[in-house]
């Protein structure tokens, strides 16, 4: 495996990238970094090029709580932002087209991405996530959660989130890969959490962007996911021209932890799909 930096707006992004063939881009979600996706990284880069970048203010893409100036938040605001990010890692790796998959907020980035970006995508996916925009109801506990790490930090709050994101067969069997989770949650400011979640407020829905689309679309959903509901995944499913939908039984909005080899699996057949389906 390969690790790198590159500079974007006064920030360091790091990345890793490993294999070969057809450039795949998998964006974590959020409470998370790249590390996320290292059953995908190991199997994936048999057969294609796997890049895992940390988001600006996640992992090793550090942001300083005394760098958070006006202009900084703003930028950290903004899904966009993300999204900008990422075509900047592939102008600096010199890739003219790549596949981006996204989970959970890394699929408001994605969508972004294609909407703003759609010349640079053979394919595209939301893994765990969703082309709506926030409800006036989830806005508002999401108002919450920033008001409650505000008062008790960013750790805590993610701490007390973190489990619910995965089913209770999978806490019980794998409490190491939870445990690990929350552990790397210790890294993460309450400032850039709070941006995050700002950002996902801000954005705006884009199913347009699925139905719009002319490359292939993924669509992984959890079956038992909490977070992304099953009906809106399959609502979702039937936007654009040419989709593979997977459903994760068994898993709720961790599939990549929960039950990596059936999400490889139906990765390396979409992969397969955009061989099939070539973009013209």
């Amino acid at each position: 495996m390969t690790e790198g930096y590159f500079n974007y707006q006064s920030s360091s992004i790091y990345y890793r990238i490993e294999g070969n063939g057809t450039p795949i881009v998998l964006l974590h979600g959020f409470g998370e970094d790249g590390e996320v996706w290292h059953h995908q990284l190991n199997a994936l880069s048999a057969t294609a090029l796997v890049i895992t970048p940390d988001f600006v203010g996640s992992g090793k893409s550090v942001v300083n709580e005394d760098a958070f100036t006006e202009v900084k938040t703003a930028q950290l605001n903004s899904i966009e932002f993300y999204a900008d990010s990422i075509e900047a890692l592939l102008r600096h790796l010199n890739i003219a087209q790549c596949v981006l998959l996204g989970h959970s907020m890394g699929g408001y980035v994605t969508l972004a991405f294609a909407e703003k970006y759609p010349h640079l995508l053979i394919g595209f996916g939301l893994i765990h996530s969703t082309s709506f925009a926030d409800s006036e109801e989830k806005k508002e506990n999401r108002k919450r959660g920033i008001a409650l790490m505000e008062e008790h930090g960013g750790f805590s709050f993610l701490k007390n989130t973190i489990p619910n994101l995965f089913t209770s067969s999978f806490k019980k069997e794998y409490p190491a890969e939870v445990n690990g989770l929350i552990e790397k949650a210790k890294e993460f400011t309450t400032k850039t959490l709070q941006s995050y979640y700002q950002a996902m407020i801000n954005r705006p829905d884009r199913t347009f962007v699925l139905t719009e689309a002319t490359v292939p679309v993924l669509i992984m959903a959890g079956e038992e996911d909490i977070v992304v509901p099953l009906n809106d995944s399959l609502f979702q499913s039937h936007q654009p021209k040419i989709c593979q939908i997977e459903i994760l039984k068994g898993a709720a909005h961790m599939g990549m932890l929960e039950a990596p080899e059936k999400m490889n699996d139906a990765i390396v057949a979409f992969l397969k799909l955009i061989e099939d389906v070539p973009v013209k």
